[in-house]
């Protein structure tokens, strides 16, 4: 993370798991679910998946977007698909829409990340918000009280390039898992009725433009886990 760390005891909640494990989806499910059962009622639940679709890399977000957009979710909100990407251009106009139309919004971000050879293909859950345009040296809006990263590829030098080069294979394992694990915790959240939405629609559109190098929004997450990554063995 940059910046100083706060003085806490606490230590923030996170969790890691490999896409192509075993009961990858259903782990990640009750993780997910166990965290934002916490949210309180009169918070809408908004999950903002950043990317774009002109780079196999980044687009890990969107394609998990439009998955998520096919579902018939109860309780979570979400913007950044295929057809309509949350991207560094319009990146900071869509945070603002979201606090316009849900009220007192608890964002989970989802992001494409860089990291280690060995840890392609894991997902990270954690606390905090997510990092946009780090490695394109982009001052975009930290994103999130919470986020959930999916490395992709290997982090080093000449990031563009690598995410353009990505195996889409990696990426569609990534986003099929992260997507169901989303939509079974959905099933498992609580109905709210008392959830205030100021619009009820599922995702605002959200203006889209630029080109593939402007639109890069991609995370570099890969600090939080590099030298003590949580633990997911047993």
């Amino acid at each position: 993370m940059l910046g100083k760390k706060p003085a806490s005891t606490r230590i923030p909640f996170s969790y890691q798991v490999h896409s192509e494990e075993n009961g990858a989806a259903s782990r990640l499910a009750s993780q997910l679910a166990e965290q934002l059962d916490k949210v309180p009622s009169y918070r809408d639940i908004v999950v903002v998946c950043i990317g774009t679709d002109r780079s196999t890399g980044d687009s890990l977000g969107p394609i998990i977007g439009s998955s998520l957009e096919k579902s018939s979710l109860k309780r979570l909100y979400v913007y950044g698909t295929l057809a309509k990407p949350v991207h560094a251009v319009n990146l900071e106009e869509t945070i603002e829409m979201i606090h316009c139309y849900h009220h007192r919004p608890f964002i989970v971000a989802i992001d494409a990340c860089l990291g280690r050879v060995k840890n392609v293909g894991k997902i990270n859950f954690s606390e905090g918000p997510v990092i946009p345009g780090a490695a394109m040296k982009k001052k975009l809006p930290h994103v999130g009280e919470m986020h959930v990263t999916g490395i992709v590829n290997v982090s080093g030098m000449m990031e563009y390039f690598v995410l353009q080069n990505t195996r889409l294979y990696t990426v569609m394992a990534m986003a099929d898992c992260i997507s169901q694990g989303f939509i079974l915790a959905d099933n498992k959240l609580k109905v709210h009725s008392g959830s205030i939405t100021k619009n009820n629609v599922s995702q605002t559109p959200v203006h889209t433009k630029g080109l593939s190098k402007t639109e890069l929004a991609f995370s570099l997450q890969q600090s939080l886990h590099k030298e003590n990554p949580p633990s997911d063995e047993s």
